[in-house]
């Protein structure tokens, strides 16, 4: 008898330790959770649309001021350009100020190009913006009439190619440095003629000067 009972009483135990090994989850204890997958229209959806805002007049303002007006609004393609012409690059925008925009105030959707024509502080807008879409113009294969734009405009309409000479119109002599602020004054070829690889020669003054 006491044999049986204390084999019996081992057999009990071992039973007790192995239930034990095996039981990895305390009361209070939570199954592990599994990884969550995003589905819906949220998890398909492709880029957002534009919008549309309310796009004010920004004539009168700095450049830069309306700039970042623009961009509060949530218009971020802007450009600018030089209203008289001279193919001057806006690269301080707080020394320039807005004459005229594209597209006029109204609503517009918020990844329209908005275009402003500029001149410096102390300069006085023009009546007619001579910088829109004619900085650059092409030269093709006929001489442009380069008379009264600057020597910047002059050159970037050439093909780069041709050979190109400028000289101050005064008697002074100067060298034409900064072409943006020099005018043409006379060139060879006229105007109209076939250039077909022909070098062009212009003789120039500053802006704030009369051609002789």
């Amino acid at each position: 008898m006491r044999t049986r009972t204390a084999i019996t009483a081992l057999g009990a135990t071992a039973l007790l330790v192995l239930t034990g090994c095996d039981d990895t989850t305390r009361p209070g204890d939570s199954a592990p959770e599994r990884p969550r997958t995003t589905q819906g229209p949220a998890a398909d959806a492709g880029p957002a649309k534009p919008g549309t805002a309310e796009l004010p007049s920004f004539v009168g303002m700095g450049l830069q001021s309306a700039q970042d007006k623009a961009q509060e609004l949530g218009f971020h393609s802007l450009t600018s350009h030089d209203a008289l012409g001279r193919g001057r690059n806006q690269i301080s925008d707080r020394n320039w100020k807005v004459c005229n925009q594209t597209p006029q105030p109204g609503g517009h959707p918020t990844d329209t190009r908005i275009d402003f024509g500029t001149v410096k502080l102390r300069e006085t807008c023009p009546a007619k913006d001579s910088g829109r879409d004619t900085a650059t113009p092409a030269a093709d294969d006929k001489m442009p009439d380069f008379r009264g734009k600057s020597v910047k405009v002059a050159r970037q309409s050439l093909d780069t190619s041709t050979g190109l000479t400028v000289e101050d119109a005064s008697p002074d002599g100067r060298m034409v440095l900064v072409e943006s602020n020099w005018q043409v004054c006379t060139q060879d070829p006229a105007p109209g003629t076939p250039l077909n690889g022909r070098p062009v020669a212009l003789t120039a003054v500053k802006f704030e000067e009369t051609c002789p």
